[in-house]
């Protein structure tokens, strides 16, 4: 089986894909480059989902055979609150998750109770709207500390030849008091440390990563970082391999500039 690569991808606000109306136009080109990639990869054995929407004490893998939901976003439509994105789990890759972090000498634990969250639920909506590829949750751990999701990545990287396409879903800006123009110079000013940064040799991007806090206007585009986390297990999952910007926009809601990556060739 060929191996797959990663990806970080921008996801989006709330349940933007069952929207309609001026919000749900932000997100067009973001929902293209989402059914690009589902092109480009095809339908693998199932998806593993690195959402910034959950974090635990440990990493904590969705292990439930059918995952509900998690509305976890406020002030949109009644309707938002009762969608439904039916994709089975698949407790097998689950315990293999778990399997591969504790070889790593990384504790993990299991939850079968865990539902998708829009982290995983929105931009799953625009990459495989049939719901017909098996999805597993992971949780970031408590902390953010950089280095440890680089190395759950490396853990989780032969994953990639078992037909698992690992996706960190976060934001590459994602400061929620400041969109719009006052995000304009200092969003751009981030995304172009991060592209820089990740067309670096692959031990001098990760070092970069982990030095993260230290690049313009870091704090602004992550007052937390929890939306930018994932990027590093999909990193670390990937180490060695060149990355790829797959969507980019200068205007996203009102002034953002935002990215997405891959990292590793597709077929």
């Amino acid at each position: 089986m060929q191996r797959l690569p990663t990806y970080f991808i921008s996801h989006g606000g709330g349940p933007w894909p069952w929207l309609d109306g001026p919000f749900r136009r932000q997100f067009d080109r973001l929902e293209a480059s989402l059914a690009q990639i589902a092109r480009a990869v095809g339908k693998p054995k199932a998806v593993l989902m690195i959402s910034g929407h959950w974090e635990a004490d440990r990493p904590t893998v969705q292990s439930g055979e059918r995952p509900g939901m998690v509305y976890d976003y406020s002030g949109f439509p009644a309707h938002t609150y009762s969608i439904r994105y039916a994709a089975p789990g698949s407790p097998q890759v689950a315990q293999r998750v778990k399997e591969l972090l504790e070889a790593a000498g990384i504790p993990a634990a299991l939850d079968a109770q865990r539902g998708f969250d829009h982290g995983t639920f929105a931009p799953l909506q625009a990459m495989y709207p049939d719901a017909d590829v098996p999805v597993v949750q992971l949780s970031l751990k408590h902390g953010y500390d950089p280095a440890e999701h680089l190395a759950i990545g490396r853990a989780l990287a032969p994953l990639r030849e078992e037909g698992v396409l690992i996706v960190g879903s976060g934001l590459s800006w994602h400061n929620l008091r400041m969109f719009g123009p006052a995000a304009k110079a200092p969003s751009q000013a981030f995304d172009a440390w991060l592209d820089a940064a990740l067309a670096l040799p692959s031990a001098e991007r990760s070092r970069r990563l982990e030095a993260w806090a230290s690049a313009p206007a870091a704090r602004l585009a992550h007052p937390e970082e929890d939306h930018l986390v994932p990027l590093m297990v999909a990193v670390g999952a990937a180490e060695g391999e060149s990355a790829a910007r797959v969507y980019h926009e200068d205007d996203f809601m009102g002034g953002v500039t935002a990215a997405s990556y891959r990292f590793g060739a597709t077929r």
